[in-house]
């Protein structure tokens, strides 16, 4: 965050009111920077550096936001939805004012990691196909996955729309009527998973992803419940190595 800079811009920035309400609440006096009342709301602070109290609540000022979501079934994968329920709906206010989006998509039924930020260098980073970055999913294929279908999946499988994805690693857990399958992709296309076993005659009934680059999903999360990532696994995520 940058070092000095309006108190009102810090406290509208998260949701504490317009720069108009915060001059009133200003001269009241409550509005305090290391135990002193500021009440010209123009004044300039350093967030990292000196303690800011609105009433009696501390200011915790941060300018991103990094949270990993165990994705429901049921929720889409956007901002707003005029239809459906979206992740933001699982986010509590005190995330939502720091204006967080999904990094990427998981389709409507797909459950599992999701992540959701601010950043948006950090989202591009994630999301450019330059990058490759790493995509491991669990699902459950109705029909007999077998050797042969792990070979045409390293060779890059023709989607129904001609084109040939990237070569993707998959591993068989259990075959039979219904499969396990564990699949790493590089690629994020429309309903890729989904779409790459139906052009190889199978489909997929359920499916999870675990993980995103160096990022497992938090095997602690229950369906529809969220935690900030730390510093060490915001990091890791790039380093894809699943």
């Amino acid at each position: 965050m940058a070092k000095k800079q309006r108190i009102d811009k810090i406290l509208g920035n998260m949701g504490y009111g317009s720069r108009k309400e915060l001059k009133k609440i200003a001269k009241t006096g409550a509005i305090r920077v290391n135990g002193k009342p500021i009440k010209d709301s123009s004044t300039k602070v350093d967030p990292d550096e000196e303690e800011i109290y609105f009433y009696d609540e501390e200011v915790i000022a941060r300018e991103y936001i990094y949270l990993m979501l165990n994705k429901p079934k049921g929720f889409i994968s956007a901002t707003e939805d005029y239809l459906h329920d979206t992740v933001l709906d699982l986010i509590d206010q005190n995330y939502l004012i720091f204006d967080i989006f999904p990094v990427g998509r998981l389709d409507k039924d797909t459950e599992g990691l999701l992540i959701l930020s601010n950043d948006g260098q950090f989202a591009h980073n994630i999301l450019s196909p330059k990058k490759n970055i790493k995509k491991k999913y669990y699902a459950i294929i109705d029909g007999r996955v077998n050797e042969e279908d792990i070979e045409l999946f390293e060779e890059g499988i023709v989607l129904d729309d001609g084109y040939q994805t990237l070569p993707a690693d998959l591993k068989i857990i259990k075959s039979g009527r219904n499969s396990e399958i564990e699949l790493i992709i590089t690629e994020g296309k429309y309903h890729q998973v989904k779409r790459m076993f139906e052009a190889i005659d199978k489909k997929v009934i359920y499916l999870k992803r675990l993980s995103i680059g160096g990022l497992n999903l938090d095997k602690n999360l229950e369906l529809g419940e969220y935690r900030e990532l730390n510093e060490e696994e915001i990091k890791n995520i790039m380093t894809n190595k699943i």
